[in-house]
């Protein structure tokens, strides 16, 4: 009677898929199968085309000479040098025009969004105008504008433009102060990158006292102090020295300084203008969240207006702000490739260009380019996620 019991309570048998476990296990390995089969099936038929099309295959072109100049490169570069050389000047330029564009967006975007909150209704109005023309013109439109209608209609180099601390302006770019540093100068460097330590360390200690005792403490004062003690001790004990190289108008062109190319000014100016619209939006949607009660809070305690936007409503914003404000800077490195349409010598034109219209290996060059942005934007991200989790809230 009593195995006749247990066997009648016993749960009936089912299919083991049933099991959500079992189940979920087995969609994800079929899933992973056929993902690895159609690799397989990708790589093989390339490989068969190519060969009905009698052509190779591999990166030994890298080191085979190129053969064509490059306009712009922040290092020497000529008809002899290699096409890997040819890969470094369009990677070193479109991180320049990344890194240079995020800087000047993020100050710009963050001006314009708090502006359109501001309480004064001209500015607020001037930045709703900006913000609402500027992202809802395509950007490639807007990078021919100030390449075409703007930089290119610019007066001849004989009729420069003289722009402040020896700065001058024409239809072959801008033409800046070059810094010149002695031997000298590489103690300054390291000052600066031993004060950047310290204010590092400071930071992190002061964030955990603030965590453990509520005290805050002043640490871009304090990091300050030190950045310019340690430097100032250094520039003096060394007798280093800068100098700057003035460019001058000789017959036909400058001479002397930095040159910018137009399709350099254009790209930054154009990539960084348009970005800001977007983060102003953020930014403003940010600060908004922000519950009215902080800044009342901060109201009763005598706190002024410009400090209560520094200390108490931007980084409570913050955590709202850094995720989409990743995605801007994303949108802005990939974005430097339409400089291939107003001729800037960036990544995509140089590599996937040129140097691809000259050797054919179409697989090779689109799969370097490719990556070299899957390496940009992972950076990226990772580096802000490390951010917004510096900035983010600490439940108790």
């Amino acid at each position: 009677m009593a195995s006749m019991d247990t066997a009648r309570r016993a749960p009936p048998r089912t299919f083991f898929l049933n099991d959500p476990v079992v189940r979920g296990v087995f969609y994800q390995i079929v899933v992973a199968v056929l993902v690895v089969l159609f690799l397989v099936w990708i790589v093989n038929n390339t490989a068969v085309n190519l060969r009905a099309q009698n052509k190779t295959s591999g990166f030994d072109f890298l080191w085979k000479t190129s053969g064509f100049d490059i306009s712009f490169s922040l290092f020497h570069f000529d008809r002899a040098s290699f096409y890997w050389e040819a890969f470094l000047v369009g990677l070193t330029n479109t991180i320049l025009v990344a890194l240079v564009g995020i800087v000047f967006a993020t100050i710009l975007g963050f001006t314009i969004g708090i502006a359109r909150l501001s309480s004064n209704y001209l500015v607020s109005r001037l930045a709703t105008v900006y913000v609402e023309t500027i992202r809802n013109v395509p950007l490639l439109l807007q990078l021919f504008f100030w390449y075409f209608a703007v930089l290119k209609a610019m007066p001849a180099v004989r009729d420069s433009i003289a722009l402040p601390f020896d700065t001058f302006i024409n239809q072959r770019g801008l033409f800046v102060p070059r810094p010149l540093f002695d031997e000298q100068f590489g103690w300054v460097l390291a000052a600066l990158a031993v004060s950047i330590v310290a204010w590092i360390a400071i930071s992190i200690w002061a964030r955990r006292r603030l965590e453990a005792s509520g005290r805050r403490f002043p640490v871009f004062l304090t990091g300050l102090a030190i950045t310019v003690v340690l430097v100032a001790a250094m520039w003096l004990l060394s007798g280093a020295a800068v100098t700057f190289e003035i460019p001058v108008l000789n017959r036909f062109n400058f001479k002397g300084g930095i040159e910018l190319p137009p399709e350099l000014v254009a790209l930054v100016f154009g990539l960084s203008i348009y970005t800001a619209a977007f983060i102003a939006e953020t930014v403003r949607a940010g600060i908004q969240s922000v519950s009215h009660g902080q800044t009342e809070a901060a109201q009763a305690l005598g706190i002024k207006e410009g400090d209560r936007l520094r200390l108490v409503i931007v980084p409570q914003a913050l955590r709202v702000i850094i995720p989409p404000l990743t995605s801007q800077y994303l949108n802005l490195t990939k974005n430097s490739s339409l400089g291939a349409a107003i001729g800037y010598p960036e990544l995509v034109n140089v590599f996937t260009g040129t140097t691809l219209n000259q050797t054919g290996r179409a697989i090779e060059v689109i799969a370097l380019t490719m990556l070299v942005y899957l390496i940009l934007s992972l950076s990226t991200s990772a580096l802000m996620n490390w951010y917004n989790a510096r900035v983010a809230l600490v439940e108790r």
